[in-house]
Parts: C-alpha cells; structure tokens; sequence
C-alpha cells in the first residue's frame, strides 16, 4: 500500500531518503562519511524494499555499481561526503561523456566549517569538472523536493545529476511536505553499445562533443523548470545560492533585487540581461566563488561584491547575521542583525575516545615502545589519538600506510608505527599495504579492529560478516588479507590485555619491513546497545600511591578524588586497562555494571 502525501517534522537527510522512496529509487549504493549516512542508514530500514541498496567498500566502487544500474535503465543513487568525491573522481568525469540510461544521482554532502571533515572542498567545482548538472538546495523542503526531481533532469538529458547539500541541510530539522511512496516495477536490462560505454580514444573524442552541446539546453532547463529564479526590485541586487539564499531571504529588504541560484550550471545570457537592470550586485554563497565568477563574466561593469574583493569570506559556514554584516558593509541595508556572543562561561568540549575504547591502549603501549616513533595516522575516531600525542599525520583515507611508507624511505632509521581501522583499511588501504611490502618499506602497521564503521554511525563493512541490510555475509579475515599482501610478521592482539600488546611492539619493532599487527576489540558503543556488559574496576584507595599513572592513561572513567587518590566513575566500561598500568596493583573488578 503506497504511504499517502503528508507533512512531517524531519532531518534532511530523512527528507532526502524519503523523496527516494516517493522516486521509486532502484539501486542505493555508497560509503558512510557524515554528513551524508543518514541517507541509506533510513533507506535501509525500509520495510519491505522493492529496491537493491548496499553499503560499498568505498566511494568509487559505490559510484561505478550506481552508474551500472543507470546502464541497466534503473533509478539509482550513490551516497558520500565531499571528500569522497574525490576518491569517485576517476568515473565521475568519464560518467558525463559516457552518459545514463536511468536517472543517476550523485549525492555530495559538503561540510563548510570542517564540522567533521579533513578540508572545506566545494562539490560545485566537480560538477563545472565534469559538466553535469548540479542541485544546490537551500532548505531541507528544497532538498526533499529538489532531489525528488533530480531523477527526471537525469533522464532527460541522459547525464548523471550531482546533488549538494551541506551540513546545516543534512543536520537540519524542518516541516517537510511529503508525497506517497511509489514502489517501483522496472527490471533492469543491459544493452550492449561499444561506442556508447568502452570509452577508447576513438568513442571519447566523439562523446565530448555531445556533452559539450549538452551545455546550454540543460542551462535554459533549470531556468525554465524553476530551480534558478529572479525578482526584480531596484536597482541593487543580491544573488545567493545553497543554504546563503535562505539567510538573504530571511532580512532582504523589499527595494532590493534578489536572485536565487538553485541549479548549475547557470544561463549567460538569463544572468546577464538580470545584471545588466542593476548598479551593484552582492553575491553571496559559501566556499568557492562559483556563483561569483559566473556573475563577473556577465556584468559587463556592474560592480559586483563579493569573496574575490573581501566583503564576504572564502572559508566556513555563513549566517543570517554574516550577511547582514555584508549588505551594510557594501551599502544595501543598515546592520541591525543581533549577533549573540558566545557565553565565556562555556567550557570547550573538545571530542574524546570513549571509556574503554581499544584505541586508547594502542596508543598507550605505541608511546612506550617507540619512544621515538613517527606516527601516520588515518581517518577515523582514532584520529583523536591526536590528543594523545600519537597521531603525527591524518591526510585523507587509507593514507596512513602511504605516508609511513614515505616516511621510512625518506628518514633513515625513522621508527615508523601507522595506524588505520578496519573499515578504512578495507577502503583504501589494502593497496598501501601492498605497496609498502613490494618496495619494501621498513614500518609497522597496526589495523584497529572494532568492528564496524564507528565514527560516521556505526555501519556494517566487510569485516563485520553483514550487509547493510542485516543479511549475513563472509567476514573478511583481515590477518589473510595481510599475509596474501605478502606481510610475514602479522600478529592479532587483544588491546586490553596491554601485557601482550606490548610484547608483540616490542616483537615487530626488532623486525625489518612491514610488520602487521591487528588488534582486535569491538568497539564499546556497539557492545553497550547489544547488551553485553564487563564487570566494573574500582581502585582500593588504602593502596593507591597517588602517583597519577592511571589519571595519565587518560580515560574519561578515571578521575582524583578530594584526597588526590584515583577513582573509578560510571563511565567504567571495564576493559581493566587501568589494572594493568597501575604499579600498586590497586585496581580490581568490582561490581558488575548496571
């Protein structure tokens, strides 16, 4: 039974998986990287679904299974941050030549301000790359509706469509204007067309033509179907795009011309004869001038504000009282925006390893055994081993390997000990490891094994022996991966039992070449929500020396009392790390948790 056209109270990203489900969407592919898991973690718990939908090993295995399912004439969406574009960079620009069958969407969350990302990257400019179109919504309603459409502009033009929301879209709750739910019927089927798929000199030469005349048609489109709009007030004239047209709109003055940019790429000739009515023009969007650089080009002497002469910033979220501060700053309005300061009573929270969590002890006997080591790390929650003193690189996934390889290469007798988790491990880093065994670089790697795809919402990957639909699958046996790489020293270890973890370092750091080692712990949130509970430590302060080691070890579970003597909170996940580290021998299990 198709679910009946509602409104409800909804996270974007809630809004975005349910105007996939009203698409009637066939294939779901992508790799979790906030702010954009919340898509499939929703679609995958649709009762009953008509449609394929799986969590890929990365960003560009994810793409290349989508844009198959757009060959086979499917509905289909890939799902990533703006950082995993650039790992699905290399079919992204082969897709616009090669074109769709089925709608194909590519849905890029940009994260302005770095909230949770590694950069502050801009999809828009891989779409301009690529010459496909792009959705830039600036509401959540918008994002619901204007990915609802993005199936059809797909279909139309037979090109991938790329959709960009941000985090405040992603993040944000809104009421959202629902449709039914239209289970779809369409069976997939292969045509064979050489000339159109095998992309060879010969065919390529010929395909960018057509999508280079592609070019104008979609443009007028987006004009035409609503997505770029204008109204026409005075002389002065603001054009916003994305998320920044909802901060204009909400203080605008009336007199003041106002263009909303909703789609790229933008028509020229729309845009100029709208710039050529108006004195000035401020442009205001967030990260790259795109919207900007289109408007110089057609303003043939109308002043033009913006980032490129410093009224508005290149980096970072905006606001409604940032673009206040600009429109008084180039004269259209007074600024009499409130801007609420910041409370300086409020203690910074900064993020933390969680009590109990298998990385803290790696770090910990890392730190003891290589006193002078250098520390690549890689992305995940152990990059928070940073607090620690025990992450000396973070790039980009899967670059811990690579870099540690360097490293090694470039220091001579540098003591070179990566870190990576499984997940990203299996993402990107099977072929650093590979790599660094064939040139024979002279590191440790140690793959921290919770499990699962802790920081971006604890998703299943392959190491964890289920699908992202809860159907069971082979677990990947990530001490036979190492071997098969040709590691010979690999090594699995239980983090919390620090005796052990400390001797096999000791072990690797005495080995030339590649050494793995593999801890093995499954991390404490998901252990908490399947129940499974350990027997709380507590410290016997008759015994405690009062010497700060297990104060120094840093988990949040361990504080001083009034009388400087270590103690025990409920944050206790009893891994028993602590027991071990304390020379007294005044830690023990107590009580089991509640």
């Amino acid at each position: 039974m198709a679910e009946e056209s509602s409104k409800k109270y909804l996270l974007g990203n809630d809004a975005i998986a349910h105007a996939c489900l009203e698409s009637g969407i066939d294939f779901v592919s992508g790799y979790p990287g906030t702010p954009s898991s919340e898509v499939i973690d929703r679609l995958r718990t649709q009762k009953d679904p008509w449609f394929y939908l799986e969590w890929s090993v990365n960003e560009k295995v994810a793409f290349e299974n989508a844009l198959a399912a757009s060959w086979c004439g499917l509905r289909s969406i890939v799902t990533m941050k703006h950082v995993g574009l650039n790992v699905a960079a290399d079919p992204l620009m082969t897709s616009s030549s090669t074109g769709t069958k089925g709608g194909f969407v590519i849905l890029s969350a940009d994260d302005p301000f770095a909230h949770s990302s590694q950069n502050e990257q801009d999809s828009r400019m891989y779409a301009k790359f690529a010459q496909i179109p792009c959705l830039d919504p600036s509401s959540v309603q918008e994002a619901h509706d204007f990915i609802k459409s993005a199936w059809e502009l797909s279909e139309k033009f037979s090109l991938p469509v790329l959709f960009r929301p941000t985090t405040r879209i992603c993040h944000s709750k809104s009421d959202v204007e629902l449709g039914a739910q239209t289970p779809s019927t369409r069976k997939g089927a292969f045509e064979k067309n050489p000339k159109q798929y095998v992309v060879v000199p010969a065919h390529t030469r010929v395909l960018h033509v057509e999508l280079t005349k592609k070019q104008e048609a979609v443009a007028k489109h987006l004009v035409d179907a609503g997505y770029n709009k204008a109204e026409i007030r005075g002389k002065k004239l603001v054009i916003a795009g994305g998320i920044s047209a909802s901060y204009v709109e909400e203080i605008l003055a009336d007199d003041i011309s106002f263009v909303k940019i909703g789609a790229y790429p933008i028509d020229r000739e729309w845009l100029a004869g709208i710039v050529a009515q108006h004195e000035e023009v401020l442009v205001v969007e967030e990260l790259m001038p795109v919207i900007e650089e289109a408007v110089l080009a057609a303003s043939n002497g109308v002043v033009v504000h913006g980032k490129l002469d410093g009224t508005l910033p290149h980096e970072g979220e905006f606001s409604t009282a940032l673009v206040a501060k600009a429109l008084a700053a180039v004269g259209f309005a007074e600024n009499s925006y409130p801007e609420a300061p910041v409370a300086a009573e409020v203690p910074a929270r900064p993020a933390i390893l969680c009590p109990g969590c298998l990385h803290r002890s790696v770090f910990y006997a890392m730190k003891k055994v290589f006193k002078d080591g250098i520390f690549p790390s890689d992305i995940g929650c152990y990059t928070l081993g940073l607090q620690l003193g025990a992450v000396d690189t973070t790039i980009c996934m899967g670059a811990s390997v690579t870099v540690g390889s360097g490293i090694a290469h470039s220091v001579e007798g540098a003591e070179v000990v990566s870190t990576i988790g499984d997940s990203t491990f299996l993402h990107t880093g099977v072929n650093g490891l590979i790599n660094a065994v064939y040139n024979n670089a002279n590191q440790t790697v140690i793959i921290l094994d919770n499990r699962i795809t802790a920081m971006t919402g604890h998703q299943p990957n392959p190491n964890t022996g289920m699908t992202a639909c809860g159907v069971e699958s082979p677990k990947i046996s990530l001490e036979e991966l190492a071997r098969a790489c040709g590691v010979k020293f690999v090594e699995a270890v239980d983090p919390y039992d620090l005796t052990h973890l400390l001797a096999v370092l000791k072990e690797a750091k005495e080995k030339k070449g590649v050494k793995v080692i593999i801890a093995k712990q499954p991390c404490v949130i998901m252990n908490k929500r399947l129940g499974i509970k350990r027997n709380r430590y507590v410290v016997d302060s008759d015994r405690c020396l009062k010497c700060g080691a297990c104060i120094r070890y840093g988990c949040p579970a361990l504080e001083t009392d009034e009388n400087g003597a270590a103690r025990t909170t409920s944050l206790c996940t009893g891994c028993g790390v602590c027991a071990d580290i304390c020379p007294a021998g005044a830690i023990h299990k107590g009580g089991a948790r509640s």
